[in-house]
């Protein structure tokens, strides 16, 4: 367990600049809006801030403000943000981002977890492949063997029994150490929880229209997963070499995940694209849909995929998320649900969006799991 600070060479950040000034750009699409994907005029417009007005140095400055450390587990190098609160009863609470993510998502929840009421001794994890954890060379860094490393993470630094909280690839991982590990559970905090329609019930009109939105994000816009889960190594080339089409693949996700164009600052969007960027983490990143997609696909479709969790479950469903899965739905694989929130705003990144409304759905999920 080693102290972990954030170091680019000023190279690095130069051939950046460089990279981007030269990009060779195709022409514009056919189509007048982003049903091609992101307009031209977008990305050019993204990567001309990110190679003339962004600073790096200033965001690698802030970074390194905050507690780091790295640790090897099972072989493999593991990056994770601690910070402590300075309340000896803080809740330990492990938070798990996705793709295309980082642990960047939970920057601005972290002072307010540690300092309020309810307070939390917050642990974030980057992914195998991810950010400034280690890059797996062989298969087999699924959802169920990071969930084995993060209970082994949390033991390592002192936290017997622990919430996992999570979104996106989070939100599996945290129900595999459901499943793998529940003794080691005050309980889990699902944003959202994957659930899926029970038959023999009729569809309520926000069932309905969750299922229409999750059945049009797989029709029109989930190439991406198919790419990463049968082609991570071809997209790959492009990611690691080309500043701009990495904007472009990560950006428009961005973009069109969250709830409105402007639910993310620019600063934040190049941030995330400087750390996929300067770590190379492209393709690694990529590869966790070869490892565990197909069986997490299934968690949205098949009520009795996996076995009910039965550790206490708090669950926060966003409205611009997809999925939205309903209250009755979850309760079905998490019978033991004690917490159901619908914050009034946000997509995809929740804490990264709202961060006042992402503290706020932890703090009253932890005080439903612990009887605070």
């Amino acid at each position: 367990m080693r102290p972990f600070r954030i170091s680019v060479s000023p190279q690095a950040v130069n051939q950046l600049r460089q990279r981007l000034q030269n990009t060779r750009w195709p022409d514009a699409g056919t189509a007048p809006d982003s049903s091609q994907g992101l307009p031209l005029h977008l990305v050019q417009d993204l990567c001309d801030e990110w190679a003339n007005g962004y600073d790096w140095p200033a965001t690698q400055a802030r970074l390194n403000r905050i507690p780091q450390i790295v640790t090897e587990i099972g072989g493999l190098k593991i990056h994770a943000v601690h910070l402590r609160s300075p309340d000896p009863e803080a809740t330990p609470l492990l938070l798990t981002h996705g793709w295309p993510g980082s642990f960047l998502e939970f920057e601005d929840v972290l002072e307010p977890l540690t300092s309020g009421q309810p307070a939390f001794h917050v642990v974030v994890p980057s992914l195998p492949g991810y950010g400034f954890s280690g890059q797996p060379s062989q298969p087999g860094w699924g959802v169920h063997r990071i969930a084995d490393a993060w209970a082994e993470l949390m033991t390592r630094l002192g936290y017997d029994k622990f919430i996992a909280a999570g979104s996106d690839w989070g939100t599996s991982i945290s129900t595999c150490i459901g499943r793998q590990h529940p003794q080691r559970l005050f309980g889990l905090h699902l944003v959202p929880p994957l659930a899926a329609p029970v038959s023999g019930q009729d569809l309520t009109p926000a069932e309905t229209a969750a299922l229409q939105e999750l059945s049009e994000r797989a029709g029109d816009a989930s190439a991406y997963s198919e790419v990463h889960r049968t082609r991570a190594q071809t997209i790959g080339y492009a990611l690691a070499d080309s500043p701009a089409a990495l904007a472009a693949w990560i950006g428009e996700k961005l973009l069109s995940w969250t709830d409105g164009p402007d639910a993310l600052s620019r600063r934040q969007i190049l941030d995330n694209l400087s750390l996929y960027w300067f770590t190379r983490t492209g393709a690694s990143s990529a590869r966790l849909y070869a490892e565990s997609i197909a069986e997490v696909g299934r968690w949205f479709t098949d009520p009795d995929a996996i076995e009910p969790v039965l550790v206490p479950t708090a669950a926060t469903v966003f409205p611009r998320e997809v999925p939205r899965p309903s209250r009755r739905w979850t309760e079905h694989r998490f019978p033991q649900l004690v917490h159901w929130g619908e914050p009034p705003r946000g997509g995809h990144f929740g804490a990264w969006e709202q961060p006042e409304l992402f503290t706020g759905e932890i703090r009253s999920g932890a005080t439903a799991l612990r009887g605070l």
